[in-house]
C-alpha cells in the first residue's frame, strides 16, 4: 500500500479573491430526502446567478446513501434489519460507494460554481481533502489524504468521507462528511466507501473527549473559505460563531 501524503504537502497557499463570498447555511438536523431537494433548489439558483457560492452544513438522521459506484455486497444488513434499526437507505446521485450518515457527523454540501478557474474534478476532490485536513489541524489532529482511497485519514482510519456531483454548468453538489462525534458502531452495517479492512474513526475518539458537530463547523467553514480563496463569509445562521 502506498504511504499517505504528508500534511505539509496537502496545504499549499491559496490566492484570496476579495470579490468572492461564501454563503453558509447550517439548518442542523435535516432528513436526507429534504436535503436532496434543498440541494437541487440551491444548484438551480446558483446556476442562474441568484445566489453566491453556498456551503450547506447539516447533520442527518441515521441513513445509508448509495453512490453511483456502490455494490450491493457492501451493505451488510437486509432491508428488514435496517428498517428495524430505523436506518433509511437512499440513492444519493453522487459518485462513490456506500456511506453512512448520522447525528454527530458534520455533513457539508458545497454548492459552488467551478468556473472559470476550477474546472477540474480531481482538483476539486483534492481541494476538499485539503480543506478537511486544515480543519482537523484546528483540533491538533494531523489528517492525511491517501492515494488508496478518497477522503481524509488518521492512522489508517477514515475520519472524513467525500463524494461529489458536478452538474451542467460546473455547479457542484453533495460533498463531504466529517466524523465529529457519531455513533461509530453504525458504520458496522456497511463496508465504508467499499474499502475492506479499513476502519472509521472520529474527532471525539482521537481526542478522547466529545467534540460536537457544532464545534467543528467554524473550523470547516474557515478551511473551505481559505482553500477556495473567498474574501468574505456570509453566515447569518451563526455556523462560524464560537461554540
Amino acid at each position: 500500500m502506498m504511504a499517505s501524503r504528508p500534511v505539509a504537502d496537502s496545504l499549499p497557499e491559496r490566492t484570496v479573491w476579495d470579490d468572492r463570498t461564501l454563503s453558509v447555511r447550517y439548518p442542523r438536523l435535516v432528513g436526507y430526502p429534504e436535503a436532496l431537494a434543498l440541494q437541487a433548489e440551491l444548484v438551480g439558483r446558483r446556476r442562474s446567478g441568484a445566489i453566491p457560492d453556498t456551503l450547506l452544513l447539516l447533520q442527518h438522521p441515521h441513513v445509508i446513501t448509495l453512490g453511483s459506484g456502490s455494490h450491493a455486497e457492501h451493505l451488510l444488513l437486509s432491508a428488514d434489519e435496517l428498517a428495524a434499526r430505523r436506518i433509511g437507505v437512499y440513492e444519493a446521485g453522487r459518485g462513490g460507494d456506500v456511506t453512512y450518515h448520522g447525528p454527530g457527523q458534520l455533513v457539508g454540501y458545497p454548492i459552488l460554481d467551478l468556473k472559470p478557474d476550477r474546472q477540474d474534478l480531481h482538483g476539486y476532490l483534492r481541494s476538499l481533502e485539503r480543506a478537511l485536513v486544515r480543519a482537523l489541524l484546528e483540533f491538533g489532529i494531523e489528517g492525511r489524504r491517501d492515494p488508496a482511497g478518497t477522503g481524509v485519514w488518521v492512522g489508517g482510519a477514515k475520519v472524513g468521507a467525500i463524494g461529489i456531483r458536478v452538474s451542467s454548468g460546473w455547479i457542484t453538489s453533495h460533498g463531504f462528511a466529517l466524523n465529529a462525534d457519531p455513533d461509530l458502531s453504525c458504520f458496522d452495517v456497511i463496508v465504508p466507501c467499499g474499502l475492506h479492512g479499513r476502519t472509521v474513526t472520529s474527532i471525539s475518539r482521537l481526542l478522547g473527549r466529545r467534540v460536537s458537530a457544532d464545534e467543528c463547523a467554524p473550523a470547516v467553514v474557515a478551511a473551505l473559505a481559505h482553500e477556495f480563496g473567498y474574501g468574505a463569509v456570509d453566515d447569518p445562521g451563526g455556523a462560524t460563531a464560537s461554540r
